[in-house]
């Protein structure tokens, strides 16, 4: 029997979904008498637990305290490394999220495991070792890795590449506190306050529908026509480099290399070339719109579906008749 962890990321107090795909993958990966276990670190998390337990997992270890209200790097570290340890955890995942790429590593560290990162693709072997297929070369290729022990073996899943499972558990998942909090007068850092920015409603790492512009809104205010039809569709608001670079938008809207990693289910491209760097960050998109006036812009050569004119006409009317069709419905 093997034990597989799950750190349920969280966000003010709700479980992002990514957190869901990745226990929809250890439930997928979990063989018969395998115990599937999630993580649950913040404060005032106690609601997130039936979500948890829908979502696969047999078991909740759950922390709560104020000073785990933001996320901390070596507190999170210290408390899923103990929980795993406790658990003899074969495999540990998590989302490839800005606190998962960063949060993987330092626990891989601690229990002197394997890391993988930002995979597409996951098997585990007859002896119970992880193969993963990750994006290399900002994703121009597929690296396939595998593990060398089948301990503690910590995976990062790219968000919203793997699903979450399709029919919620019938069976109700153990609920266990976890009273072992680390030292934190002992912490080298501690975060004290998280100051949230003005931005797009759907976050861009976990958005279905993501709407992007570049340097072909010619000026920031034009950004407007993105952001609505972004609003009509129910999308997430992205930029190119070029964009962020003017001072457009704030990184957080970046995608690309340099910016968000996204695999929604349809991304527009709006006024946006298609430089490499971007490319890399949205190339695996599963549907893909490229709306431009240059006939030759790299982006086309991606694109499932192409316009090729001037955006400033074609996205109102775009936006228009997503909004007729939803007054229809």
């Amino acid at each position: 029997m093997a034990n597989i962890l799950v750190f349920a990321e969280q966000r003010e107090g709700k479980v992002k979904r990514v957190a869901l795909q990745a226990l929809g993958t250890a439930r997928s990966l979990a063989s018969e008498g395998d115990h599937v276990v999630a993580v649950l670190i913040g404060e005032n998390i106690s609601s997130q637990t039936e979500l948890l337990s829908s979502g696969g997992a047999d078991k909740i270890y759950m922390t709560e305290d104020t000073q785990l209200s933001a996320y901390s790097s070596e507190a999170y570290g210290t408390v899923v490394s103990e929980i795993a340890k406790k658990e003899a955890a074969s495999l540990i995942l998590m989302g490839a999220t800005a606190m998962g790429k960063d949060l993987g590593p330092k626990i891989a560290a601690r229990l002197e495991g394997p890391f993988a990162g930002d995979c597409i693709k996951l098997a585990l072997n007859d002896e119970g070792m992880f193969i993963a297929t990750r994006p290399v070369y900002g994703g121009k290729a597929l690296s396939s890795v595998s593990s060398h022990q089948h301990t503690f073996q910590v995976v990062t899943l790219r968000p919203n590449v793997f699903p979450v499972i399709s029919e919620p558990a019938s069976t109700q998942a153990l609920i266990e506190p976890w009273t072992e909090k680390p030292d934190f007068s002992g912490l080298k850092a501690i975060m004290k306050e998280v100051l949230s920015t003005a931005g797009s409603k759907v976050e861009l790492s976990e958005a279905t529908i993501i709407v992007s512009g570049g340097r072909g809104l010619k000026s920031p205010e034009h950004f407007s026509i993105i952001e609505a039809l972004a609003e009509a569709l129910g999308a997430a608001v992205g930029a190119s480099r070029a964009a962020v670079d003017a001072g457009w938008k704030p990184h957080s809207y970046q995608v690309g290399l340099t910016g968000k990693t996204v695999t929604p289910t349809l991304y527009i491209a709006c006024g946006i070339s298609g430089a490499i760097q971007h490319l890399a960050g949205m190339s695996s998109s599963k549907y893909i719109v490229a709306i431009n006036k240059d006939p030759n812009a790299p982006i086309f050569k991606i694109a499932n579906y192409g316009i090729v004119g001037d955006l400033f006409e074609i996205v109102p009317l775009l936006t228009e008749a997503v909004k007729k069709i939803k007054n229809e419905a």
